[in-house]
C-alpha cells in the first residue's frame, strides 16, 4: 500500500482526488477520514495531517513556575508531545501497512518539518518503509501531476532549521515569559508574554511612539492664491517658501499683494510610472493591507485560494517568476470569463517581459493565479483577494504608466509662487491593476507671458506633525528588513501582540503594559529587545537549511546567549520589579473620580471580580462595571463629558469590543434597563408565555440562518454535524478549513449561544 502524507484533510483531498479522476473512496480510520483508491501500480491512500500533529514542550516536572526557577528551563530537556491523538493513531495503522510513504505536505521550513514529523511516528513502527517527497506550488491537476510524476528526497536539512525554531522559541519564550511574568505578579491567563521575534517587534512599536511623545509640535503658515485665467477657470497656487515659521512674516507679505499674477515659466514633460514587481509574501501582504485586510486574515484567505487551487503557494520570498512557469499559458487560462479583455491584450504582444524583483529565490515562484475562478465560487473576502492577485500577475506584464506633468511658476507683487499637475496619459499597467492610484492633478492650458487674476490669498494655520505610527503592513516590512520572524511567522507575530494587549488600533498603539515591558527589557537586558540577537539566529537557521553547520551547534550558541541574558536579568531583579508594576499600574488608570477627585483604576474585589474603582475608597465608594473576561485596554481617547479614557476589552478569537468611556457605557446600559422594565404588561404577558414560534429552539446545524446543504455538507466533511461541535470550536481554524468567513462562522457561533 502506498500512503500518500498532506498537511491538511482538504489538501489530501484535492490531491486524491486529482490523482484519481475523482475516482475515489472515502474511508475512516480511527475516526479520521482518508481517501483511497485503487491504481495499476497497487492501493493509494491518502491522509491530511492537522499542521502540526506533535509539540515540543518541557517535562511536566518544569511546570510549576513557583518552583522551579525560569533560568532552569535553558538547559532543560526538550521532549515531544502528541496534540492530535487519533490523527497519530490513524497514521501508525495505516503506516503498519504501507510499502511506501510519499510526503506531500507545503514546500517549506515548517511543511518540512511537518512531514519529518509524520515519518517519524510511520517509522517507529515500520522502520524500514521505503519514503520519498513531492514538490508544488499550486494544487492544480498539472502541478499535483507533475510532482507525482518528479518524486525527491525530504530535505532532512530543511526540518531540523523548522525544528531549530521550535526548540528556541519555546526555551526563549517560556523562560523568558516565566522571569518577567513572576517579576510582576503577572500570573494565570494574565501573564506577560516575551518572546524572541516578539519583543524586538514590540521594541519597534514602543520605540515609535516614544519618538511621537518626544516630537515637539510647531505651528507653521502656508500661503495659497486662488488664480482665475481669462476663462474663468479657476485653480489654486502656493508661495515657494511652502512653510512660513513666524505668522508676522507671512502677514506682512499678504498685506503687499496685488490682484494680478503673471506667468513666469511652464515646463510640461512626461514621466514613466513603472509597473509593480510580482507578489511575494511581503509584497502581498502590503498590498492586501491597502484594501483593509490585516496579515493575519489577508493570509488565511490566501491559504484557503491556495488549497482551492485558485492560487500559488502564497508563503514565498520570490519576486521573480522561474523560467519553468509557462506565462503565456498562465494568461491563457483567463481568456474567457471576467477577465477575458485583460488576457486578450496581454496575449496579442509578441513578448511577455515581466518585472523582476531582487529576492529570487528556487523554493517556490512569487504568488500568481493558478486557475480561473469564477466569483460564485468565492465568498467577498477571497474574491477581493483573488482579483487582486490576478491584476497584479497581468500587470507585472504591461507596459509603464504614463503622466503628463506640468509645473508653472507665478509672479504675484514680485513674490513667487508655483503649481504642479499631473495627467495620465497612458494608463499601461494601471489598467490592469487600478488600486491605489493617483488622481490626475489637472491645470487649465498656460503659456508664459499670460496674466491671471488673484481671486483670493488664503493663509492656512497648520502644526509640524510628528512620525506616523506602524501599520500592520509597514511593520511587516520592517521586520523583513531587520531579519524578524520569516514570512510564515511575521504576521502571526503582529496578531500575538493584539491578544497579549500590548497593542491596540490600526496603526499599532502600545499600551502603557507594553512600555513597561519593553522598557524593562531595554533598561536590564537590551539584548532581547534588539532585532540583532533574534536576525543572528535566523541567519544561523538559514545556514542549517543549507546544510552548513548542524542544528545542535545553533541550539548550543543559542542557549548560551540566553544563559547570558539570564545573569543580566536576575542581577537586575528588583529593579525589573520595581519598573513592571509601576508601569503596570499606570496602564489600569481610566480617570479622575467626579466626586472625590481621586484616581479611578481597574481594580479587583476580594471574591475576584473585576470593576473600576476610586483610589479614595472607603472615604468614596464610586465604582463602574466591567466586562468579566478578556484584556482591558485603556486607550488616549477621553470622554469630554466624564473625563474618562474609553476602554476596549480584548478576547483571544473573538473581535475587540470598543466599549467607550466606561461611565457612558453604564449610564446607557441602565436606561436599557429601565425601558426594559416600563414594558406593558401585555408585553411582559408575551413574554412569560412564549408563542409556539419563540418556543422552537435551534435543534439541527442548518435551522441557523444562512447555513444551507452546501455549507453543511462541509462542516460535515470536518467532522461537524451538532451545534455543541460548532460552537466549540476555534473560529479561525473553522474558516481555514472550510474557506467560509470567519465573521460568519462567529456570527453563526454566536446566534447558537
Amino acid at each position: 500500500m502506498h500512503l500518500i502524507v498532506a498537511e491538511k484533510h482538504i489538501a489530501a483531498k484535492r490531491i486524491a482526488n486529482i490523482l484519481s479522476a475523482g475516482k475515489l473512496s472515502q474511508v475512516r480510520v480511527n475516526g479520521v477520514d482518508t481517501y483511497q483508491f485503487e491504481a495499476e501500480d497497487g492501493k493509494k491512500v491518502f491522509i491530511g495531517l492537522s499542521g502540526h500533529i506533535v509539540k515540543l514542550d518541557f517535562p511536566r516536572s518544569y511546570n510549576n513556575w513557583q518552583k522551579v526557577e525560569a533560568k532552569e528551563l535553558v538547559d532543560a530537556d526538550v521532549i515531544t508531545v502528541s496534540t492530535e491523538a487519533r490523527i497519530v493513531a490513524a497514521l501508525k495503522k495505516l503506516g503498519k501497512e504501507a510499502t511506501r510513504v510519499t510526503i506531500a505536505t507545503d514546500y517549506d521550513r515548517e511543511g518540512e518539518l511537518i512531514g519529518v514529523e509524520a515519518l517519524q511516528i510511520i517509522r517507529e513502527i515500520n522502520p524500514n518503509v521505503q519514503f520519498d517527497r513531492v514538490h508544488y506550488s499550486a494544487i492544480t491537476p498539472k502541478e499535483i501531476i507533475d510532482a507525482f510524476e518528479n518524486v525527491s528526497n525530504i530535505d532532512f536539512n530543511l526540518a531540523d532549521a523548522g525544528h531549530s525554531r521550535q526548540v528556541l522559541d519555546l526555551v526563549w519564550g517560556a523562560s523568558l515569559t516565566r522571569f518577567i511574568s513572576l517579576a510582576a505578579g503577572r500570573l494565570g491567563k494574565l501573564f506577560l508574554s516575551v518572546g524572541r521575534v516578539q519583543s524586538p517587534t514590540l521594541a519597534l512599536i514602543v520605540d515609535k511612539e516614544k519618538e511621537r511623545e518626544a516630537f515637539e509640535i510647531k505651528p507653521y503658515w502656508e500661503l495659497y492664491a486662488h488664480l482665475k485665467d481669462r476663462k474663468d477657470i479657476e485653480f489654486t497656487v502656493q508661495h515657494v517658501n511652502r512653510r512660513f515659521w513666524e505668522k508676522h512674516e507671512v502677514d506682512k507679505l499678504v498685506s503687499n499683494l496685488g490682484k494680478n499674477a503673471i506667468i513666469k515659466e511652464v515646463v510640461t514633460s512626461t514621466k514613466k510610472d513603472k509597473p509593480p514587481i510580482p507578489f511575494n509574501t511581503t509584497e502581498f501582504i502590503t498590498a492586501a493591507s491597502s484594501l483593509g485586510f490585516t496579515p493575519a486574515s489577508a493570509m488565511r484567505i490566501a491559504e484557503a485560494l491556495y488549497i482551492q487551487g485558485f492560487i500559488s503557494y502564497p508563503r514565498t520570498d520570490n519576486t521573480v517568476y522561474p523560467a519553468t512557469l509557462d506565462l503565456r499559458e498562465m494568461i491563457e487560462i483567463f481568456a474567457k470569463g471576467t477577465f477575458k479583455e485583460y488576457a486578450e491584450k496581454l496575449l496579442a504582444k509578441e513578448t511577455l517581459e515581466p518585472t523582476r524583483g531582487k529576492k529570487e529565490t528556487t523554493d517556490h515562484p512569487p504568488i500568481y493565479p493558478a486557475s480561473l475562478a469564477k466569483k460564485s465560487e468565492l465568498n467577498e473576502q477571497e474574491w477581493k483577494i483573488y482579483e487582486m492577485v490576478v491584476r497584479r500577475f497581468f500587470a507585472t506584464f504591461a507596459e509603464p504608466a504614463i503622466w503628463e506633468t506640468i509645473k508653472a511658476k507665478f509672479d504675484v507683487s514680485s513674490e513667487e509662487f508655483s503649481a504642479t499637475g499631473a495627467r495620465l496619459v497612458e494608463a499601461g499597467w494601471r489598467w490592469y491593476y487600478p488600486y491605489n492610484a493617483p488622481e490626475d492633478r489637472l491645470l487649465p492650458a498656460m503659456k508664459e507671458g499670460d496674466e491671471l487674476t488673484v481671486r483670493e490669498i488664503e493663509v492656512q494655520d497648520k502644526e509640524t506633525q510628528p512620525p506616523g505610527r506602524y501599520g500592520q503592513g509597514r511593520l511587516i516590512r520592517t521586520m523583513e528588513e531587520l531579519g524578524l520572524g520569516t514570512k510564515a511567522t511575521r504576521h502571526e507575530i503582529i496578531s500575538k501582540l493584539y491578544s497579549r494587549a500590548y497593542v491596540h488600533g490600526n496603526p499599532l498603539q502600545p499600551t502603557k503594559t507594553a512600555y513597561a515591558v519593553v522598557e524593562a527589557l531595554e533598561k536590564y537586558a537590551p539584548t532581547i529587545s534588539k532585532p540583532e540577537m533574534t536576525s543572528r539566529l535566523e541567519a544561523d537557521m538559514d545556514r542549517i537549511a543549507e546544510g552548513q553547520i548542524p542544528e545542535e551547534d545553533v541550539l548550543q550558541e543559542s542557549r548560551e546567549m540566553l544563559n547570558s541574558v539570564f545573569n543580566d536579568l536576575e542581577k537586575n531583579k528588583d529593579n525589573i520589579t520595581e519598573s513592571l508594576r509601576a508601569g503596570l499600574r499606570e496602564d489600569k488608570v481610566i480617570g479622575t473620580c467626579s466626586k472625590c477627585g481621586s484616581v479611578l483604576m481597574v481594580m479587583r474585589s476580594k471574591k475576584g471580580s473585576r470593576f473600576i474603582g476610586c483610589k479614595g475608597y472607603p472615604e468614596c465608594s464610586f465604582s463602574l462595571p466591567l466586562p468579566r473576561s478578556g484584556h482591558v485596554v485603556v486607550t488616549d481617547k477621553l470622554c469630554e463629558e466624564h473625563g474618562l479614557y474609553h476602554i476596549r476589552v480584548i478576547t483571544e478569537g473573538k473581535r475587540p469590543w470598543n466599549l467607550g468611556c466606561p461611565h457612558c457605557n453604564f449610564n446607557e446600559w441602565q436606561r436599557a434597563q429601565q425601558e426594559k422594565e416600563e414594558g406593558t404588561q401585555e408585553q411582559k404577558a408575551v413574554d412569560d408565555k412564549p408563542s409556539e414560534e419563540q418556543g422552537k429552539r435551534t435543534k439541527k446545524i442548518t435551522d441557523i440562518k444562512g447555513i444551507g446543504k452546501v455549507t453543511a455538507e462541509k462542516f460535515d466533511n470536518i467532522g461537524i454535524s451538532k451545534l455543541e461541535d460548532l460552537v466549540s470550536r476555534d473560529a479561525e481554524e473553522l474558516a481555514k478549513l472550510t474557506n467560509i468567513s470567519i465573521n460568519k462562522i462567529r456570527e453563526w457561533q454566536e446566534s447558537v449561544v
